[in-house]
């Protein structure tokens, strides 16, 4: 039998909801166009930030998306989102910089599609 790696959302998880501006500054901290360069070891806490950011979403998203039929597209998508993002979690950490950058990137687009959904389902 596989072992489970994303929980199943507890009903605490719907009423105490994720601090999506937070989330979405941290993301934005790498994403944007005119961002400053990131020392290695700030890009590190992003890029730890991110993982338990992520690690958050994911319940909180699939949680909400319970809530509609099956079928549903904004359902379907934001699962497919937390599926997505769950597989970026296994992402190593990279051994250049370039390649941490990338992972960095990665992980950040993941939280901000997942505000996205969390968004687009009703959360709060």
């Amino acid at each position: 039998m596989p072992i489970r790696t994303t929980r199943l959302p507890a009903a605490a998880d719907l009423d105490d909801p994720p601090d999506i501006a937070t989330m979405r500054s941290t993301a934005d901290r790498i994403l944007a166009f005119d961002a400053k360069p990131i020392t290695p070891e700030d890009l590190e806490t992003f890029r730890i930030a991110m993982r338990g950011q992520i690690e958050l979403l994911i319940p909180a998203v699939q949680g909400l998306a319970a809530r509609f039929p099956k079928g549903d597209i904004p359902r379907e998508c934001a699962l497919a989102g937390a599926r997505e993002a769950s597989m970026r979690l296994r992402l190593g950490v990279g051994g250049s910089s370039p390649v941490r950058m990338s992972v960095s990137m990665k992980l950040a687009r993941s939280v901000v599609a997942l505000c996205d959904h969390y968004e687009n389902l009703g959360g709060r």
